[in-house]
């Protein structure tokens, strides 16, 4: 699997942030070994982490699910929004296919295929946070946004599609 150089991940998510005319914030962390500390590193809540999962359709296309941190993806859901009966998680090479970026710093912005995004319904409940964290394309950084701006920006839809870890 090729490795992106860090510029050129956030390059990509960069100029993808722009041409969808949402602000983004680019903030440099260490590594990290938990949803706790990643969520510490951005200044946010682990809930307000979200992971950005690429999910393959039986169909052979592909979809973002984006989940907060101390949720799971609740599979049953997701395939009624989406009106099929069969999701995988594709390998992390075919990950990599897909979006050019690592598994663990996957986020929609600037991916190599541009999938359709959805976006947990939990993110919005109240109080709803003023911004997320997101994954950068590199582990050196994590994303923060305004979660409608991230709904504006990508024609995302916000849908229940988890549930309690």
């Amino acid at each position: 699997m090729n490795k992106l150089q860090s510029d050129e991940a956030l390059t990509r998510v960069s100029l993808d942030a722009s041409r969808r005319n949402i602000a983004i914030e680019v903030v440099p962390r260490e590594k990290v070994n938990s949803l706790e500390e990643a969520a510490e590193a951005l200044g946010i809540k682990p809930g307000d982490l979200l992971k950005s999962l690429v999910i393959k359709k039986s169909d052979d296309t592909f979809v973002f699910a984006l989940i907060p941190g101390g949720r799971k993806l609740d599979w049953a859901k997701l395939r009624n929004q989406l009106g099929v009966n069969k999701l995988s998680l594709p390998p992390a090479d075919v990950a990599w296919d897909v979006t050019h970026y690592e598994s663990g710093t996957i986020t929609p912005f600037g991916s190599h295929t541009v999938l359709p995004v959805f976006i947990d319904a939990s993110v919005f409940d109240e109080p709803e946070a003023t911004r997320i964290g997101l994954g950068s394309g590199d582990r050196g950084h994590g994303l923060l946004v305004k979660p409608r701006d991230l709904v504006t920006g990508f024609d995302a839809t916000i849908a229940d599609i988890s549930s309690p870890a």
